[in-house]
């Protein structure tokens, strides 16, 4: 279980290394198929990733973690003001030392990171959404900020063999990325419906089950029937438009291999819901080993080609 940062900074924080070295714990354990593309990145790039990460997932453990019933607004409020003071150079906590780094390495943007707070806090007010746009800025706020994140530590590639009239200009993927942390979001959801169901969160907009003449007592009790399916697999045809929205960026990112293949491997989740006959309420969708290996030879031709 993580264990959470105090508001008041310890007298005697660990290395940079040491602390580097938690975050990369934290992705290994919490994120695995993630944390495969992050060792196809240089040091450097990767261990920023993984201090991120560990930021992020110590965000999510405000509202869904072991202790989530003692998190309230000020809690939210105290995080971001510890956010401030990481921003300014001062870490609180040992995990806040690598992030601290990170900032001082790479032109990260505070925004994405309160606007993953706001995320944060809608968690801690609702645990159902009428639409998609109600859903859609969820996502960004808690996923599509990662990607935006991210996009300043990967890099931007130096496209030195780019055409005439495409000299000095420098195009940053934003909006793709943002559809990445979209659609990867949005595979966690249908992944993890189940789960949820069992807290009595409902992420599916209610509009779609509504469409499909399903209703909210028959996602909790895990009904699948041909209106189930027919919901999932339009769920995951919207999952998927995001990643393909997203593909389009990764050409112009340097670190390119790692993104491809966090990419495929997170779209390998709605194929194993697929394969699992859409049944997320007994049955966790994973891409096994051998599929992750398959995939990486073909991520490595997409970075070079694409």
């Amino acid at each position: 279980m993580l264990q959470l940062p105090k508001s008041q900074p310890k007298k005697n924080l660990v290395s940079t290394a040491e602390s580097y070295e938690y975050c990369r714990q934290v992705t290994a354990e919490y994120a695995k198929t993630f944390y495969l593309g992050t060792l196809l990145m240089p040091k450097e790039k990767s261990r920023a990733i993984w201090a991120i990460y560990a930021w992020c997932r110590m965000t999510d453990e405000l509202v869904d973690g072991a202790k989530a019933q003692y998190t309230t607004q000020e809690t939210l409020a105290e995080w971001e003001r510890q956010l401030e003071s990481v921003f300014a150079g001062q870490p609180i906590d040992d995990t806040d030392v690598a992030l601290v780094d990170t900032i001082n390495r790479f032109p990260l943007d505070i925004q994405p990171f309160r606007d993953m707070i706001a995320g944060q806090q809608m968690d801690l007010n609702r645990n159902r959404y009428q639409t998609f746009e109600e859903l859609k800025l969820y996502c960004y706020r808690v996923a599509g900020t990662v990607g935006l994140m991210s996009n300043a530590v990967l890099g931007i590639k130096n496209r030195s063999n780019s055409v005439p009239w495409e000299k000095g200009t420098t195009y940053i993927p934003t909006d793709e990325a943002v559809s990445l942390g979209i659609a990867m979001q949005l595979t966690n959801i249908l992944r993890d419906v189940g789960e949820d169901a069992r807290r009595d969160r409902i992420y599916l907009p209610l509009e779609d089950l509504a469409a499909f003449n399903y209703t909210e007592e028959e996602l909790l009790a895990g009904v699948i029937d041909d209106r189930w399916r027919a919901i999932m697999r339009y769920q995951i045809e919207r999952a998927r438009n995001y990643y393909q929205q997203a593909e389009i960026g990764i050409r112009y990112l340097d670190s390119r291999l790692a993104v491809w293949s966090a990419l495929m491997l997170y779209q390998g989740i709605l194929d194993a819901i697929e394969a699992n006959n859409y049944d997320v309420f007994s049955r966790r969708a994973f891409v096994p080993n051998y599929k992750k290996s398959l995939a990486l030879p073909v991520a490595w031709l997409r970075a070079q080609v694409l």
